[in-house]
């Protein structure tokens, strides 16, 4: 069937065409069959919606992907992709040859998968895992799939943590560390999917973090590292795409994570990889085993697509550090580059960031960077070439004038921090979008209080969302205190 084009706008990133109800049954089509398109620039796959009215007969709408198709076309029934079938195989808990998984990604690439059939692969990776071979094949894959970095080094430092823990905003002071020491670190870094923020976004508080692979590698010329947005370079871009059909089902299989984030490393040009495996209650990974069995399968994965990769098994119990959310993350990081701060988020800066030294044999102790001010100076050095204020303060770092203390209910000792609840009312409170929201807490697991002593205080840039956190806070219990007597019990 021929039919003239027209451009339609329906919030879709993929290729789809808007087709009349009753040109689609002539056309023999439903929602989400695939057609081809001829036109005189050339040959192209849609996938199609059915509207009543929002398209007249004889017209097809075409969405901002396809906007280069116009005038007359003639419009086919496309047969499915074959990765659709390799969808089906993995359904069915049959492994995955590597170039069925290339065809895989290439098609999510290029968007030729729909809503329902990439959600179809990542239920099927959810459910059946992956083997090690096929977690190695689609690191390949995904890196292929986008734009590479070579920097010209043979050592290239990179960090990254598996996530699920509030706060435990190290990256900002590891990576000036491990920079002031004399090794490369360009990171490029996430913004928050289902946390109240991520390293981007709390960098966004000091200076920008969008900026092209030009931009990044001078950048990285001037200070030795750098923390901009991943997001805005085409590093292994299918990860994204994943993570979007990953996040409204909360779920994160293991053999894709590990894919993902080395495949973003690898695209990046790392050679040398620390990665953050935080384990317990209310982290991504519960128990120590699982979380020694995905450390090792980091470090096969990563010596495969030939990195050096490093894992340390951290507890992810409590949120690290005291401020959740951009401005409050931002405010932390900044006092312990100035040498005070949360104790914890301190610690284990120094920690991940002598692993990472140790790894690179860069003969420099991570504390004595982090002492002596070269670290805090390196901090400002990429704040300012990221086009930030450096002489920035923790006094011009405000949260939100909307402000809340919740209190303890009774006397007692702090047993539990719930890391998905703090980071469940902080994006209530506006978190990430409203870098000004989060909450701050003022008491810790093990730490004795007393009745009305407060626990934490939630921030918010208007009232309504103020209230939307405060309500949730209400309905459950974020910070556990018990009795001094029950506490005990708990311990032994």
């Amino acid at each position: 069937m021929e039919f003239d084009t027209v451009e339609i706008d329906i919030g879709t990133r993929r290729p789809e065409v808007l087709l009349n109800a009753v040109d689609a049954e002539d056309l023999g089509v439903n929602p989400l069959d695939r057609v081809q398109i001829r036109w005189n620039g050339g040959t192209t796959i849609g996938i199609v919606e059915v509207t009543e009215g929002l398209v007249p007969e004889g017209t097809m709408g075409v969405t901002e992907r396809l906007a280069h198709i116009d005038g007359r076309v003639d419009v086919t029934l496309a047969p499915q992709p074959d990765s659709v079938r390799y969808v089906r195989k993995k359904l069915d808990d049959v492994e995955l040859e590597a170039d069925e998984l290339e065809t895989i990604v290439s098609d999510i690439n290029e968007n030729r998968l729909s809503d329902v059939e990439l959600g179809a692969y990542v239920s099927a990776t959810y459910a059946n895992g992956m083997s090690l071979s096929e977690t190695m094949h689609l690191t390949d894959a995904m890196t292929v799939a986008g734009e590479t970095i070579d920097w010209g080094d043979e050592l290239v430092a990179d960090k990254h943590s598996i996530g699920g823990v509030a706060g435990n905003r190290v990256t900002p002071i590891v990576v000036p560390i491990v920079a002031a020491a004399g090794v490369k670190i360009p990171k490029t870094s996430s913004r928050a999917v289902t946390s109240p923020a991520g390293t981007a976004d709390t960098m966004e508080v000091f200076c920008d973090v969008s900026f092209s692979l030009a931009d990044i590698r001078d950048i990285v010329a001037e200070t030795n590292g750098c923390m901009v947005w991943g997001g805005s370079v085409n590093l292994s871009p299918v990860d994204d795409k994943i993570i979007r059909a990953l996040t409204p089902l909360s779920i994160d299989p293991p053999g894709q994570v590990i894919a993902s984030v080395l495949s973003k490393k690898r695209s990046a040009g790392s050679t040398h990889v620390l990665i953050d495996v935080p384990y317990g209650e209310g982290a991504k990974v519960h128990g120590l085993d699982d979380a020694r069995e995905l450390a090792e399968d980091f470090r096969r994965v990563g010596e495969d697509a030939g990195m050096r990769v490093e894992c340390t098994i951290t507890q992810g119990t409590q949120p690290i550090g005291r401020g959740i959310g951009p401005v409050l993350e931002a405010r932390d990081v900044l006092a312990v580059l100035q040498g005070d701060g949360p104790e914890d988020l301190r610690l284990k800066s120094i920690r991940l960031a002598d692993i990472l030294l140790d790894a690179c044999d860069a003969g420099e102790d991570a504390e004595d960077v982090l002492d002596s001010g070269r670290a805090l100076s390196r901090f400002r050095d990429i704040v300012a070439a990221q086009n930030g204020d450096p002489d920035v303060t923790t006094d011009d770092l405000q949260p939100g004038s909307e402000r809340a203390v919740v209190r303890a209910d009774r006397g007692g000792v702090v047993t539990h921090v719930d890391n998905r609840l703090v980071s469940d009312i902080a994006r209530r409170a506006g978190a990430p979008k409203d870098a000004g929201a989060g909450l701050y807490l003022h008491r810790r697991v093990g730490q004795e209080v007393e009745a009305d002593d407060e626990l934490f205080t939630l921030y918010a840039e208007n009232e309504s969302k103020l209230d939307d956190a405060c309500s949730l806070e209400q309905r459950t219990e974020t910070v556990r205190v018990r009795g001094r007597d029950e506490a005990l019990v708990e311990r032994i």
